[in-house]
């Protein structure tokens, strides 16, 4: 089975060479109202019949958010509202260009990012991704459908993920900002594997398997890598910062471009490899960077291909700051 090689495009720089080794772009965003109709309307539109020439095997994606803290919960809580949804779907289809829709609801049954969500939706999310399936199952034409998913317990038992990925030709496991605005915890935001003396086990690994274990088979699940970097500030200077308490959660932080040229060996920043996490960082006494580099795209992308899952995504692409990160990833998966 081919690979998927995936990248998350918001409008940054995109190249005939980018086109050639990516097997689909999620074009980010479309918007979601409570009422399921779709904004679609992006800068990327009128460039996609242009990619295509580049790539005529390259598959474009239009990833959805909410306009409003609420959308996506309305709309599953109303089945005209689901229809509509299913409409505009294959309006954009149809109309735009688009191989398909990617649903990106932060996250179901979570209330904590400022939705009024209720624990019905893990059912009702279930009722809409099939309605969306029979929408584009109708219009012909094997139309993708696609969402993306947080990597951890609490997304696992907030879904039915068994369900899901009946209706759904593949999932985007968000295994990037393992630590974060959640934690307080200097450690690798990406991790392919977690490091001895972790309090907190997330990694792309122990992500992967849960959600095969929950029911999704393996072609289906790809595994998330990223472009930025999250930093801590303000650390005591042991373990090189690594697994060390800050004075306040993980930030965002440079890209890899960036860190690659303006960090490493420059203001006292050190670069480390984690080889237990298969991961990279940088620290100067006081603050701590995790990122994503080739080295670790590599291995990610090596254990995509010997544990048979379904391909590698990434947030987000700009391609002078992921030429080297997508090449890497291409590289093995090719």
């Amino acid at each position: 089975m081919k690979k998927k090689l995936i990248a998350y495009l918001g409008g940054g720089e995109f190249t005939e060479q980018d086109a050639k080794e990516l097997t689909c772009v999620n074009v980010a965003f479309g918007h979601l109202y409570p009422d399921g109709r779709i904004d679609a309307e992006h800068r990327l539109n009128e460039k996609i019949p242009l990619y295509k020439q580049w790539n005529p095997d390259l598959k474009f994606v239009l990833s959805l958010v909410q306009t409003q803290s609420n959308s996506f919960t309305s709309v599953c809580a109303n089945r005209e509202y689901m229809h509509k949804m299913g409409e505009e779907a294959v309006r954009i289809v149809k109309t735009l260009g688009y191989d398909g829709i990617d649903l990106d609801w932060e996250y179901p049954c979570v209330p904590s990012n400022g939705q009024d969500t209720c624990p019905e939706d893990k059912y009702r999310f279930t009722e809409l991704i099939k309605v969306l399936r029979a929408h584009l199952d109708a219009a012909g034409d094997g139309y993708l459908l696609t969402i993306a998913a947080g990597a951890d317990l609490y997304y696992a038992e907030s879904t039915e993920l068994d369900k899901l990925s009946q209706y759904l030709d593949y999932i985007n496991v968000m295994t990037y900002d393992l630590k974060c605005g959640f934690h307080a915890l200097a450690g690798h935001h990406t991790q392919l594997f977690s490091s001895t003396g972790d309090v907190f086990r997330n990694s792309c690994d122990q992500a992967l398997r849960l959600f095969h274990a929950y029911g999704v088979p393996k072609e289906k699940l790809l595994l998330g890598a990223a472009s930025y970097s999250r930093k801590a500030e303000g650390l005591k200077d042991r373990n090189h910062g690594l697994l060390q308490i800050a004075p306040k959660a993980m930030g965002y932080g440079p890209g890899y471009l960036d860190i690659k040229e303006n960090y490493i060996g420059k203001n006292g920043y050190v670069r480390y490899w984690d080889d237990e996490a298969k991961a990279p960082w940088v620290f100067n006494g006081s603050t701590f960077i995790s990122y994503d580099d080739p080295e670790s795209m590599t291995c990610k992308a090596q254990y995509v291909l010997d544990n048979d899952f379904g391909g590698v995504f990434y947030w987000d692409h700009n391609s002078k700051n992921t030429r080297e990160l997508l090449d890497a990833l291409y590289a093995v998966l090719k």
